[in-house]
């Protein structure tokens, strides 16, 4: 797998998001029942944000907000960083990894395709690192010829 579109299409291209009118409790719920550490909060349609566990540790629970009454628009983040259905997974993992953030929404042509997250990353390098192990014990034990 060498294309975020490739991962996207292996994964399913289900993005769970909040309507713009959402409080950060609505969206809270939304990412605890579905287990995940990001939504994208939409208004009418377009991705106007990203609202992850991190927003709502700084914004809202470290100041005290209170989640029922603090619209997710209000501590999202608002430029989000995205990447192409193209972009190579290599440099996907550089970018989350020198900007520092676990979530890359997946744009094109102004369309969400899907969610990039950290942990998607992981498993396909943990798929990769043990078919090579594997190719390499074969190889190894004579089973396989390079």
């Amino acid at each position: 797998m060498q294309s975020v579109r490739e991962l996207i299409a292996h994964k399913g291209g289900k993005v769970h998001s909040v309507p713009s009118s959402a409080t950060v409790l609505d969206a809270a719920r939304v990412m605890n029942e579905a287990r995940i550490g990001a939504v994208v909060v939409l208004d009418s349609g377009m991705m106007v944000g990203i609202l992850t566990e991190r927003d709502i540790l700084t914004r809202v629970v470290a100041r005290e907000a209170e989640p029922s009454g603090t619209l997710a628009v209000q501590v999202m983040t608002k430029d989000v960083l995205t990447c192409a259905p193209e972009t190579r997974i290599t440099e996907a993992r550089h970018v989350m990894r020198e900007r520092r953030v676990r979530h890359l929404p997946v744009v094109e042509d102004g369309t969400l395709l899907g969610m990039l997250s950290i942990g998607d990353l992981n498993l396909v390098e943990n798929e990769t690192l043990v078919a090579t192990i594997r190719h390499m014990e074969a190889y190894i034990s004579g089973d396989v010829s390079l």
